[in-house]
């Protein structure tokens, strides 16, 4: 546990980090409204329990595990095996596996707070660090969650320096450094989509002329605006 304590605060010094003067807009203002003030680490707001994960076939064959889990205590089994075998980085065995729910929530919200923060949306600096801990306090609590490639993507390089197609999905040649956010956009007809194996996928991909719903929250907007 300690361990991945480390890895939170280490991440937070990112290739992503910048030294150059932010320039803040005065857009938005962050009050504190989710995460409690008198706490330093937001991720103790939560007990956490060591689990293994397993996904298993129609005939009970081991497809996937993971033995050194961290999540909440009060998480569902459920909840564990889906986090833990679809959105944790790295492959299973190896040094830059992703092992605690805090590093994944930590990877996506810092992220997004540091976008916001170097595009200027928040009026201050410590508004954008309110807003970093109240979307890191409500994903860690299970009141809200983002589309799958967010975690999928989000904060690979930024966070860990993770660079072309080691990410767990990409679109055409881009690359890590302005991540896919979203399973469904408006697609030109030579883009591809590809899993990281390489393989051809175009799910989620439409070639048509209209946009694919999106969830339009504030996030996505940002993310989306990054990317161009």
């Amino acid at each position: 546990m300690a361990a991945a304590d480390v890895r939170v605060a280490r991440s937070a010094k990112s290739v992503g980090s910048t030294a150059m003067p932010k320039r803040f807009h005065g857009r938005l203002k962050i009050d504190a409204t989710f995460c409690p003030t008198d706490v330093d680490d937001l991720f103790s707001t939560v007990d956490w329990e060591v689990r293994s994960a397993q996904i298993k076939g129609e005939n009970g064959e081991l497809i996937f595990e993971q033995t050194n889990c961290e999540v909440p205590s009060y998480w569902s089994q459920l909840a564990t095996n889906v986090i833990c075998s679809k959105y944790f980085y790295g492959e299973v065995g190896t040094p830059e596996r992703e092992y605690s729910v805090r590093q994944l929530v930590h990877r996506v919200a810092r992220t997004i707070a540091d976008w916001g923060l170097e595009d200027g949306y928040f009026a201050t600096r410590q508004d954008g660090e309110r807003f970093y801990r109240d979307l890191a306090w409500l994903c860690l609590h299970q009141h809200g969650a983002f589309n799958s490639p967010v975690w999928f993507n989000v904060g690979l390089y930024h966070q860990y320096g993770v660079e072309g197609a080691r990410c767990n999905w990409r679109w055409a040649t881009s690359r890590s450094q302005k991540p896919s956010g979203a399973s469904c956009w408006r697609q030109r007809t030579d883009w591809s989509c590809y899993a990281a194996s390489g393989s051809r996928s175009d799910s989620g991909c439409p070639r048509n002329n209209s946009f694919a719903p999106l969830r339009h929250w504030y996030l996505h907007i940002l993310a989306a605006e990054r990317r161009q």
